[in-house]
């Protein structure tokens, strides 16, 4: 998912969307895209919106070792809305999905994409909604705990039917796992490291010039 505004790292955003900004020297999204292709995946559906063209433009010259497909999604309509875009171009779940504006410790990508059923990836530490979990498994996807969602789910036919009919807009992807989570399907949990993003100006900053960090970080 790679159409947002990127709002919280304007001014910067006005000019440069989000995905193409480096983390490590590199654009997050060629970063995830090689960690796709190294977890065995074959196909992306790169979903676009806002300056579309750079992110298209700079995806195509990468050659991250996968067959890109490019949808657009021509308003702000939330992340239920990007993946069905995605799955009516030709996407077929189970799927892996991802924003493209975050760096995952090396090979997370890949044990999340190895499950065969519904799963959210978590992080022990925020940013993300807190997840209430039972036995590695998803209740609540808006809960209370130490358990915190991250970017990234497997979603599977089971899932993607709720898809349809959400509150909105925005159409948030959460709210279709939950409907799906009280109708009975199981969504596990699978537990991350630490991820990194570019929330605000500074966080190109710190993630770029490493040796700009205090001790106290």
């Amino acid at each position: 998912m790679a159409a947002g505004e990127g709002r919280r790292l304007r001014p910067i955003t006005e000019r440069w969307p989000k995905p193409v900004l480096p983390i490590d020297g590199k654009p997050v999204i060629v970063t995830l895209l090689n960690e796709l292709a190294e977890a065995g995946c074959e196909r992306a559906w790169v979903v676009t919106g806002h300056l579309a063209e750079q992110v298209e433009e700079l995806v195509g010259r990468s050659e991250p070792g996968l067959e890109i497909h490019f949808v657009r999604q021509p308003a702000p309509l939330g992340s239920a809305d990007a993946v069905s875009r995605a799955l009516a171009a030709g996407a077929q779940p189970p799927c892996l999905v991802s924003a493209a504006d975050t760096v995952y410790v090396p090979g997370d990508v890949a044990r999340v994409a190895a499950r065969a059923q519904a799963a959210i990836a978590w992080r022990r530490s925020p940013p993300g909604a807190a997840l209430e979990l039972e036995e590695g498994r998803v209740r609540h996807v808006r809960g209370s705990g130490e358990q915190f969602a991250s970017p990234l789910w497997v979603l599977t036919a089971e899932v993607a039917k709720h898809l349809e009919g959400l509150p909105g807009p925005p159409f948030e992807l959460a709210t279709a796992f939950q409907r799906a989570i009280d109708a009975g399907t199981t969504v596990v949990g699978v537990e991350v490291g630490p991820t990194r993003d570019l929330t605000g100006p500074a966080d190109l900053v710190r993630h770029n010039f490493l040796y700009l960090g205090s001790r106290d970080e």
